[in-house]
């Protein structure tokens, strides 16, 4: 397809999957300023959050304890499952149940795990279930407003927990660096835009670059969830195979993994994901392993994060996979909002609970 034909992008997309794109930077502006007027509790004492959440809900959590992670004075990890983790009872764990929907059942058994251990509880969500559960055991909540799948809410996902973090004190308040990316994301996408032409547009031609191919994409510290981000954008938005690795575990197995099949190297690609605001070590390490899997024949790129602080780098990376997911959704010429295998299963599985 033709990708400075936005004609075309039109009748692919008549749900402006691009209009959430484009509207990111705002949306993460949005989500900080409601983050603190949001009723929070003056909580104090907290040691451990867990933030409860799947996909779109969960990656926000990923992004905060990537960002804030020599700041953090509370541990703080991404709880992708069922239920909590054994070690978090009482008061000083805060449990952040995030739900786009208010109906992940991952994310209500993490609820009801929460008030059985008497945690601390936050839930996020635009309503449904969720937020009938917290009103029920009178549990602090949060409600926000957005129409769209929940990948298209990271903004969302990642200020409102953003904003709850500096108002418990848990991280320095980030208000500036904040204002920093948002500027950041906007300058960026002056030339990612559907209006820009390819020949200028080098997310376009990135999404040309990967038709085809198996992705994977390589992050390292600040990097890393911002890989994940990108294979599960490519996932959904453009329904292609792809994966991430987060350095520098990755060169201790899977650099020795690529050289075979030699026969399948034109058919994948790496991206490594860079950025200044990583150690430096583990910029040498993303440029010698990319280096490495070139000269074995494999085809390798480069982005560079974008902005002058580290939630700048951040975001101008998460921002531009979303505009190369979309634009290889385009590509090949399918649409970037539904995801109906994703819907079918869940529709399976709760054929199921009476079973």
């Amino acid at each position: 397809m033709d990708l400075n034909n936005i004609e075309n992008f039109k009748k692919l997309d008549p749900e402006n999957m691009i209009d959430h794109i484009n509207g990111l930077p705002d949306q993460l502006a949005a989500a900080w300023k409601l983050g603190n007027k949001l009723p929070l509790p003056r909580w104090r004492g907290i040691r451990q959050v867990v933030v409860a959440g799947m996909g779109g809900s969960a990656i926000g959590s990923d992004l905060v304890a990537a960002y804030a992670e020599h700041n953090l004075k509370a541990s703080w990890i991404t709880h992708r499952d069922y239920g909590l983790p054994a070690w978090s009872q009482g008061p000083e764990t805060l449990v952040i149940c995030s739900s786009h929907s208010g109906n992940t059942e991952e994310t209500l058994a993490a609820f009801e795990a929460a008030k059985a251990s008497g945690c601390r509880i936050l839930s996020v969500c635009t309503g449904g279930a969720l937020a009938k559960a917290a009103k029920k055991a009178k549990a602090t909540l949060w409600i926000f407003r957005h129409k769209g799948q929940p990948r298209t809410a990271v903004g969302y996902s990642f200020g409102l927990l953003l904003a709850a973090a500096a108002r418990l004190r848990l991280i320095p308040n980030p208000s500036d660096e904040l204002a920093d990316a948002v500027a950041a994301m906007k300058e960026q996408q002056k030339m990612l835009r559907p209006e820009v032409r390819d020949t200028s547009n080098s997310a376009k031609r990135m999404g040309g670059q990967f038709m085809g191919r198996w992705i994977t994409i390589y992050g390292a510290g600040l990097m890393a969830p911002v890989a994940r981000r990108w294979k599960t954008q490519l996932n959904e938005v453009a329904k292609v195979a792809a994966s991430f690795e987060i350095l520098p575990e990755a060169d201790h197995n899977t650099l020795q993994g690529v050289m075979q099949p030699e026969a399948q190297f034109d058919a994948t690609m790496a991206i490594f994901l860079r950025a200044a605001h990583n150690d430096p070590r583990n910029e040498r390490r993303t440029e010698l392993t990319r280096m490495a899997m070139m000269l074995q024949g494999q085809n390798t790129d480069t982005i560079t994060a974008r902005g002058e602080s580290r939630l700048a780098n951040l975001w101008t990376a998460l921002h531009y996979g979303d505009y190369a997911a979309y634009y290889l959704a385009m590509a090949y010429g399918v649409d970037p909002t539904p995801v109906p295998m994703l819907n079918e299963l869940k529709e399976k599985m709760n054929a199921g609970k009476g079973a």
